[in-house]
């Protein structure tokens, strides 16, 4: 295991021109820099001993102050269509990637101005910071690809949101931050040799495995399908899907306004900034085409000379988003529903579930854990899901095509049980959840945020000390306003 001091560090992004990024120091949190949480699980990937929590230069490191001198801090430029519209400079305005180590990236968040800062602060806030440190590692256990979260530092250093609220950093993890926007920006600016470069250090380092610009787009294209069919069958919603957020490596990157499904509602809007709508769940999948389309777009000096064939490659790899996204979301809900073997009726069989669920208000993670002791032959127990839905009759209407379903199945009510319960969680951060511990954190209490790391390390587990996380949200869970300062 490392110490601070013996971690070795790289940063392979600078073998990329400085056309690409800009060196910028971190300016340390200012007021009593101190420990919120540590994350030991994130420690395990880069070989960090635990006990570094205890090192005062530890937290120096992690509060933006001195780093080693192997460490080359650096801010990444790229641009975005952001709700639609193509803001043609972006960039890291509030983290700098202090540099690689054992194939992560570190990067502070909320770590101060940066060229591409604009006219923000470059600071984060503790709320912000909490959110992103849960859902990170609540996504990674739910076996949803994402960035990771190493640890938060708190401080007493003021700044302004809506109101003023105190600074802190995350310390957060991948294997690359490089976005869709990393691309599209030098497409844009017609600098195509640069955008060649960019596409060549993808293909080295992250997929080797790929021999030409075609099958990088492509790959690309399915990782993005997968995870947004994750995304659905999880019951999350993103909140600020701009291309600028999307990552290169299909990972979930950049929690802003996020939220989970309470009651199931196909045009949930998590982030109240969004008042169009744009990226409701139900058209995360469509968005994610979209901004596939732009990163295609990028792409075309890449993909053929001849425009016409450029565009004709691109429209190929594009053609594996809808049937890859189809694949894995049909499968997960068979999964969920605990279906081993496809039939015919499956697609009609979810279609009707979701729609009386949405009819009736039902709790879209709580139905599907308790569906798991649903017995085939035997209805006196049905109760325990009855009373999810607002009309009774409206459940045992579709249990009846259910249970006729399952007899087409080899499983028996327990092996169902098992491995239904493999799939559909016991516990996803609600927002309620995470403003509780935000409200105890900003009152100096961070035991809840620890609390809740260790709970959604083992979604899927029976815990017992722990069942209320389970429940039904509190009725003011539904007053919590998220936004992109969240």
């Amino acid at each position: 295991m490392y110490k601070l001091n013996t971690l070795p560090w790289d940063n392979r992004f600078t073998t990329l021109p400085s056309d690409f990024y800009s060196y910028v120091k971190p300016r340390k949190l200012e007021g009593n820099p101190h420990w919120i949480s540590f994350n030991k699980e994130a420690a395990k990937l880069i070989q960090l001993d635990s006990n570094e929590v205890n090192n005062p230069d530890f937290l120096d490191f992690c509060a933006g102050g001195n780093y080693p001198k192997a460490c080359q801090p650096l801010a990444m430029l790229y641009s975005g269509h952001q709700f639609g519209h193509y803001n043609p400079q972006l960039g890291d305005g509030r983290a700098i990637m202090l540099g690689e180590t054992q194939g992560w990236e570190l990067q502070l968040k909320g770590s101060g101005i940066t060229p591409y800062s604009r006219s923000g602060d470059g600071r984060a806030v503790l709320r912000s910071t909490i959110r992103e440190y849960l859902c990170s590692e609540a996504m990674h256990y739910l076996g949803i690809p994402t960035t990771r979260a190493l640890c938060i530092v708190g401080s007493e250093e003021n700044v302004y949101r809506e109101q003023i609220e105190t600074a802190a950093m995350l310390l957060r993890m991948a294997p690359s931050h490089i976005r869709f926007g990393s691309f599209e920006i030098f497409f844009h600016r017609q600098q195509f040799d640069l955008l060649r470069q960019l596409a060549n250090f993808v293909k080295r380092y992250y997929y080797p495995y790929v021999n030409d610009y075609l099958n990088l787009l492509t790959e690309v294209v399915q990782r993005t399908a997968k995870l947004i069919a994750q995304w659905q069958l999880v019951g999350f919603a993103h909140g600020v899907m701009n291309t600028d957020n999307m990552s290169i490596l299909g990972l979930t990157l950049d929690y802003g306004p996020f939220g989970f499904l309470d009651n199931y509602n196909a045009h949930f809007i998590c982030n109240h900034s969004d008042h169009q709508g744009r990226y409701a769940f139900d058209q995360q999948p469509y968005i994610g085409l979209w901004n596939l389309n732009c990163l295609a777009h990028a792409f075309l000096p890449l993909l053929d000379d001849d425009p016409n064939a450029a565009v004709e490659k691109a429209k190929s790899a594009l053609q594996q988003y809808q049937p890859t996204f189809q694949q894995v979301w049909q499968m997960g809900l068979r999964q969920k529903l605990g279906l081993i073997h496809e039939a015919a009726t499956d697609i009609d069989l979810m279609a009707d579930l979701l729609v009386v669920m949405q009819d009736n208000q039902v709790d879209y993670t709580i139905f599907f854990r308790r569906l798991s002791l649903l017995k085939q032959a035997d209805t006196s127990q049905d109760s325990i899901l009855r009373e999810l839905f607002l009309k009774h009759e409206d459940f045992d209407a579709w249990a009846i095509k259910y249970r006729q379903r399952l007899k087409q199945e080899r499983q028996n009510d327990e092996q169902r049980k098992i491995a239904m319960n493999m799939v559909n969680p016991k516990y996803i951060l609600r927002n309620y959840m995470a403003e509780q511990a935000i409200q105890q954190a900003e009152a100096g209490d961070y035991s809840e945020i620890d609390k809740l790391l260790k709970l959604l390390q083992s979604p899927f587990d029976e815990q017992k000390d722990n069942e209320h996380y389970a429940n039904h949200p509190p009725a003011w869970a539904s007053e919590i306003s998220v936004s992109c300062s969240s």
